[in-house]
């Protein structure tokens, strides 16, 4: 086995288990519920999990969707993000080779966590943007020979624009159109694909949104102009398409 290998078997193997606690906090942290040294307890009989209980998608399986000792329905928020934390995985292996692999996962991980979150609640923790950012600089002085500012430039430029962006639109219609979160959220993956492609994440994002109103009006017919829709789960996405394919100027050309 290559060492390309086990970055690949290791990527795979730790999906499941990060989506599982991605789906902890999902739930734990807009409760404002401890999470990190707490066991993990079934919600309505509170008995705590065990190793049976707890091996992500082949308990769910084994056990049917349910409690072993109430019967209670688990969430299958569970089995979802596990199975999203693999695909992740798997995408990431087929996209790059070595260390990268890992990385890759890593970042697709964290973004899974950051849509979801933002996705049901509208809301983009700085506990979770500001360490993403972190970890972009980190990964980009990592990877490649380039001066210290080059990532945070990336996130000064994603910031401030997207800041501005807001500004000028709460200056012009009277009232905010973006949530204060979607600013740092561009600025934290500014750290990971540079200014240079930050443009390709606003094209997906843009991409990404239009799509969902565009489902919603016809699932509906209809679509409310003042319907919020999260921004930042769109930006995850076109980060997540920008780091494997590069910027769209570049595929162009």
């Amino acid at each position: 086995m290559t060492i390309d290998h086990l970055w690949a078997v290791s990527a795979l193997i730790l999906a499941p288990f990060v989506g599982s606690f991605i789906g902890l906090l999902t739930l734990r942290l807009p409760a404002d519920r401890p999470w990190a040294m707490s066991r993990s307890a079934c919600d309505t009989c509170k008995r705590r999990l065990g190793v049976v209980d707890l091996v992500p998608l082949v308990s769910f399986l084994v056990l049917r969707g349910r409690c072993r000792t109430c019967g209670t329905a688990i969430p299958r928020r569970y089995p979802l993000l596990e199975g999203g934390c693999l695909v992740i995985a798997l995408w990431s292996v087929l996209a790059f080779s070595g260390g990268m692999i890992l990385l890759t996962a890593l970042m697709g991980w964290s973004l899974l966590l950051i849509a979801t979150i933002d996705t049901e609640h509208l809301w983009l923790p700085d506990r979770l943007t500001l360490p993403f950012g972190a970890l972009g600089v980190i990964a980009t002085l990592a990877i490649g020979e380039v001066p210290v500012w080059t990532p945070l430039v990336g996130a000064a430029v994603g910031f401030g624009g997207l800041a501005l962006i807001a500004w000028l639109y709460k200056t012009v219609r009277g009232f905010d159109g973006m949530g204060g979160g979607d600013p740092r959220l561009l600025g934290a993956i500014g750290a990971w694909v540079g200014w240079q492609g930050l443009p390709s994440v606003l094209v997906w994002a843009c991409v990404a949104g239009l799509s969902v109103a565009i489902a919603q009006t016809l699932v509906r017919r209809r679509f409310s102009g003042d319907q919020q829709l999260p921004f930042g789960a769109f930006l995850a996405i076109g980060a997540w398409l920008t780091w494997l394919w590069g910027p769209l100027h570049a595929l162009l050309t």
